[in-house]
């Protein structure tokens, strides 16, 4: 974790998405030590985070000149944004030649992202990962995390999905999979979420629950922006969809209200096993 050895160094801003996870990575920033700045994503944000300042995609010029003023170099970006379609944003002068950036090398959502990153560090800020700043956010420990075990049958189901998520992570096409001895369903840009939704639907009237859900981060994925997550929502999608379980990355997954994501497993009977790789 970052050591904090001067004033100016614990200042950090938030640069908070959608849904719960800028909640959770706001308190456990402020129980680290560090000085938060929020900044809320128009249309995105929840406002009960009660953000300090909001702005739209592609008004970032507003929100960088706040850094400035107040010497915040440290950036965190968290929570959901979905994959925006850049010819929707309407830049202003700030944004407009990062965006021109942002498109030139545009061959997948994670190229964007390492983009915007180098973009970010050339103009004096540092990009932190939230989950090396608050690792209790995630499994920190490879293994199984509830009560119900996979079975012989589930490892191979297992297996398998770790295999896929690797080969279209790798292509970067998405995070997410399911498999149930064959591929049922690959995260595309719909999100995880619709992919489920997905599921669900098709597994409607199975009778016995068997498959997995895996979610797993990308092979090469830069890990301060758009980071893997599951929460409660998560577990019931896959109880609903009859499916056994859900794969993890340690460490690099958020898991969020880590808690009740367990308990929700463990009511609903599903295994969640986080791994290493």
């Amino acid at each position: 974790m970052k050591r904090l050895n001067t004033r100016a160094d614990n200042k950090i801003a938030l640069i908070a998405g959608a849904l719960q996870l800028p909640f959770f990575t706001r308190d456990a920033l402020r129980r680290a030590g560090w000085d938060v700045y929020v900044v809320g994503l128009k249309n995105f944000v929840d406002p009960k985070l009660n953000p300090d300042i909001v702005v739209r995609l592609g008004g970032a010029g507003r929100a960088v000149r706040e850094f400035r003023r107040r010497g915040i170099r440290n950036l965190v970006f968290v929570g959901a944004i979905g994959h925006p379609n850049l010819y929707d944003i309407r830049p202003d002068l700030w944004s407009l030649s990062v965006l021109l950036s942002i498109m030139k090398h545009q061959r997948g959502y994670d190229s964007m992202a390492v983009t915007l990153n180098k973009i970010l560090e050339k103009r004096g800020f540092n990009i932190l990962a939230a989950q090396d700043l608050a690792p209790e956010l995630t499994f920190e420990s490879a293994g199984i995390q509830t009560k119900t075990k996979p079975t012989k049958s589930d490892m191979a189901d297992i297996e398998r999905a770790i295999d896929v998520s690797h080969t279209i992570g790798a292509a970067d096409i998405g995070a997410s999979v399911v498999v149930d001895k064959q591929v049922i369903a690959v995260e595309a840009a719909e999100g995880t979420a619709r992919m489920l939704e997905r599921v669900v639907e098709m597994r409607k009237n199975k009778k016995r629950a068997s498959g997995v859900f895996a979610k797993m981060t990308k092979p090469g994925q830069d890990l301060r922006i758009d980071i893997p997550a599951i929460g409660v929502d998560t577990v019931r999608a896959v109880a609903a969809a009859h499916l056994r379980g859900i794969i993890v990355n340690t460490k690099t997954c958020f898991v969020v209200d880590r808690e009740n994501v367990i308990k929700e497993a463990n009511k609903l009977k599903i295994f969640i096993t986080a791994i290493d790789e």
